[in-house]
């Protein structure tokens, strides 16, 4: 008896059960009932579910133009977003990387943002869109302030873009000041002895040095993107006119708004195919720029 409680077999047991168990019935079983139910057409209440095989795929692809708009939005809007947000999030570590005295605070000021929840954020900012940025633009006349951020197509688009990298930026910069804590200081110095300048110490040594870390912020800059959801529900609904309307509001309000859950999951399980592949090559084409240590 002694020898099998202390056996690899029942150590394995006892300290990793726990966790398969949690992971099969929270995230395994759900993904194979959402592969069933992409198959069906089910309302997500009655108990008659009919198999309808592919019919669902072919009327998203071929009678659903809701869809292909809102993953073009969501297409352009990764895009957008994954560039500037990389961009801000390593600009703004690399500065506060520097001997600063007051980088801490500022660290802190920058990271405070992502603290807060996009339901919560997308509230705020529609306060400062519609009336702060109005009152603004009385008092100083500035075209920027007097745009209708929420009211067209292309303001709302941006006005979407600027709060995801105001709430983001912070998360990326943590992310990024520590893999710049990570690069040898005896190779910038040795570079800066040679007479190399600072842009050719950022493009040449800490950028390729600091690779592992474009990598993961990439990859998650791609998954906040296109899984954007709370942000989009609560400053624009999809509006004006669906034109803002993410693949994952699109999602939601076909299975629990419209009742139409076989369907729903069917755009689920394209959605998910397409955002793996994608984020499979982002990793192959970043890890084989990966330099050594």
């Amino acid at each position: 008896m002694r020898k099998l409680l202390t056996s690899n077999w029942m150590q394995q047991t006892v300290f990793l059960g726990p966790a398969v168990l949690v992971y099969l019935l929270i995230i395994a079983l759900p993904f194979v009932l959402t592969v069933y139910y992409s198959f069906t057409d089910w309302n997500g209440v009655s108990g008659k579910v009919t198999w309808v095989g592919f019919n669902n795929f072919r009327s998203i692809l071929t009678d659903d133009p809701n869809f292909v708009n809102s993953f073009w939005f969501t297409a352009r809007f990764t895009v957008v977003v994954i560039i500037l947000t990389n961009i801000l999030g390593f600009a703004i570590a690399y500065w506060l990387s520097k001997p600063i005295k007051s980088r801490n605070v500022l660290r802190t000021v920058f990271f405070v943002p992502n603290v807060l929840g996009g339901i919560l954020l997308g509230f705020i900012w529609q306060f400062i869109f519609v009336q702060g940025f109005t009152s603004l633009g009385k008092l100083t006349n500035i075209g920027f302030f007097n745009l209708q951020w929420l009211g067209t197509e292309a303001t709302a688009f941006w006005g979407l873009v600027i709060v995801f990298i105001w709430h983001q930026a912070g998360y990326l910069m943590v992310i990024y000041i520590a893999g710049l804590a990570n690069v040898p200081q005896d190779m910038l110095e040795a570079a800066s002895i040679d007479g190399a300048t600072g842009w050719q110490v950022l493009r040449s040594i800490t950028i390729p040095m600091i690779m592992p870390v474009v990598t993961v912020c990439l990859f998650l800059t791609i998954a906040w993107a296109f899984k954007m959801f709370d942000l989009n529900l609560s400053l624009t609904k999809g509006g004006p006119f669906n034109s803002t309307e993410s693949v994952a509001m699109n999602i939601y309000s076909e299975a629990f708004v419209k009742n139409r859950y076989g369907l729903g999951t069917a755009k689920a399980l394209i959605f998910f195919l397409t955002v793996s592949v994608i984020t499979a090559i982002q990793v192959s084409i970043t890890r084989r720029k990966e330099v050594d240590m």
